[in-house]
């Protein structure tokens, strides 16, 4: 239940007892709680802001005219008294419908005081859109509220088992002293004067100026950050590309975290874990990202085992509330008018708990499209888990590659 839920609850079940003058102090009681404002109040209780602010000074001020009860039956009585059909009409309008039903009286209009007040003239009623909004507030206990993403659509029937898998893994190779990483392709930014999502403090009328249209400039490009998330080290590496996000993009991420950073914090290491979507660049069915792994564990020697989350569960992936939500929070408000921008923001970003990220651009023009064929597919040295083998498996190092073709690519992946 939420705070304004709480007070007409409270409210509802004492205003009976009450009179005008009690109305308004316990009304005004409520508003002096540290947590609760005058609006929420008026909200919730469907009183006006003026007579809450006349119960304060009242409750200042026991003697003040201001707190004068008005004889029992004085004033104008309420419109829900005089028309008896006003709150059926006005339900029937704002009641949750399919948006374009024939039936409903308002179509494909948003439900704003003004228009529900234009919709009840028309049905006989004489009403205006303030007294729209108190009705709606109280008796019917309606208010505007945004959408709220709690729906996750069809779950894979061992998405728990899966759940499960994963952490005796992370486990294992931490009981081990292995490294253990949550990767994952931030979503794309766009380079130069462009919106930023959020706000941030600046002088009072001097928000930064940025473009009226969000069209992608031709010279500063786009950015795509890749992000490592190190869960023993608490500590994040960012590859910001320039191309496209393809899984050798993903892999040289890979690669230059464990040339930068995990050979000399793990100097021990025979193997990584990682965990990752089972889409995008790293997608479980990707044949590119397991033959770039391959490459990767052949370079270092290193056997890569890899964890994909279940389907519809990107979002309990540690890097994006571990990593990419405090990068977010970084920069908000601010225009990422530049490459050396956004490198320093990210670079930036620490927490309380002890956060700390190492950020990297990344130039070089990956290919789309690339097809794995099936004989250089069968020659990865890949050891696939009894549990779901499509998402879980381990890819060894392999003999050093004898064919020119090979040592060529090979070559090309340490340049």
């Amino acid at each position: 239940m939420t705070l304004e839920e709480t007070i007409r609850a409270r409210f509802i079940a004492v205003q009976s007892h009450l009179n005008e003058r009690g109305r308004r102090l316990l009304a005004a009681a409520e508003a002096l709680a540290p947590e609760t404002s005058i609006a929420e109040v008026a909200r919730a209780t469907g009183m006006a802001k003026s007579t809450i602010w006349r119960g304060l000074k009242d409750l200042q001020d026991p003697a003040s005219l201001t707190g004068i009860q008005r004889r029992p039956g004085a004033g104008r009585p309420p419109l829900t008294q005089t028309d008896p059909t006003l709150i059926a009409d006005l339900t029937r309008l704002v009641e949750p419908a399919t948006m374009g039903d024939p039936m409903r009286p308002l179509l494909w209009v948003s439900k704003s005081h003004q228009k529900l007040a234009v919709a009840l003239v028309a049905l006989g009623h004489s009403i205006s859109a303030a007294t729209v909004a108190k009705l709606l507030v109280c008796p019917l206990g309606y208010r505007r509220q945004a959408n709220r993403k709690t729906q996750e659509g069809a779950s894979h029937p061992d998405r728990d088992a899966q759940f499960a898998h994963i952490n005796a893994e992370v486990l294992r190779f931490q009981e081990q002293e292995q490294p253990v990483l949550s990767i994952d392709t931030k979503k794309k930014e766009l380079v130069g004067e462009f919106k930023n999502a959020g706000s941030d403090y600046r002088p009072t009328g001097c928000p930064d100026l940025v473009n009226t249209h969000d069209f992608m400039d031709q010279d500063l490009g786009k950015a795509i950050p890749h992000g490592i998330y190190d869960l023993g080290a608490n500590t994040g590496w960012v590859t910001v590309g320039v191309d496209s996000d393809t899984a050798e993009f993903a892999v040289n991420s890979l690669r230059f975290w464990w040339q930068r950073m995990g050979r000399d914090r793990y100097p021990l290491a025979t193997g990584l874990l990682i965990t990752a979507d089972g889409g995008g660049s790293n997608g479980s069915r990707l044949r590119l990202w397991k033959r770039e792994l391959q490459t990767f564990a052949d370079e270092m020697g290193l056997s890569v085992t890899v964890c994909h989350y279940p389907p519809g569960t990107s979002k309990w992936n540690k890097i994006e509330h571990r990593l990419f939500c405090h990068i977010s929070q970084n920069w908000r408000g601010k225009p990422l008018s530049s490459r050396l921008a956004i490198l320093e923001l990210i670079a930036s970003t620490t927490t309380t708990q002890g956060l700390t990220v190492r950020c990297e651009l990344d130039t070089r023009l990956y290919e789309k499209a690339i097809k794995v064929s099936d004989e250089e597919f069968d020659r990865i040295n890949i050891v696939r888990d009894a549990f779901h083998p499509e998402w879980n498996y381990t890819i060894h190092p392999g003999p050093k590659p004898t064919d020119v073709s090979e040592a060529i690519i090979l070559l090309s992946h340490l340049k």
